[in-house]
């Protein structure tokens, strides 16, 4: 399945995202987001390698260098500079939606194949995204 590269590559830039988002929020909300960013950025990697080894299971090659990994990518990427929290906060957000969007239609297309294991692990991503969501949109009530 492409689409499982594709989500390989959107963890993998995400993963530095969220890094940069890490290291440079500013503002009232600094250490709550920073650990928050360091859960989500570990997330990536740990999802990164278990979906990699998906494909590897399907006989399949997963995206394995940099430049494969950004030809792919639908993630936009960001500048080295200061975020305020809530530039850092809508930017996860829109990140997490993203990620939920791509999960939902790999799913859908693994249901369809009755590849019940890709199902899960798309079903386990999804829900762990939405939670994300519900922390954002509950810090930026």
């Amino acid at each position: 399945m492409k689409s499982l590269n594709l989500y390989v590559a959107n963890l993998a830039v995400l993963n530095v995202k969220f890094h940069n988002l890490h290291w440079n929020v500013v503002g009232p909300q600094f250490i709550p987001l920073h650990q928050f960013s360091e859960t989500a950025y570990e997330g990536f990697f740990e999802s990164y390698d278990a979906v990699a080894e998906l494909i590897k299971m399907r006989g399949e090659f997963p995206v394995g260098n940099l430049k494969e990994v950004l030809s792919l990518t639908t993630v936009k990427e960001l500048g080295n500079e200061s975020y305020t929290t809530s530039q850092m906060l809508s930017i996860m957000k829109e990140d997490f939606e993203g990620l939920i969007s791509l999960a939902t239609s790999i799913r859908g297309e693994a249901d369809a194949k009755n590849d019940f294991t890709v199902v899960a692990v798309m079903e386990d991503e999804i829900a762990k995204y939405e939670k994300h969501i519900w922390f954002i949109k509950s810090m930026q009530a």
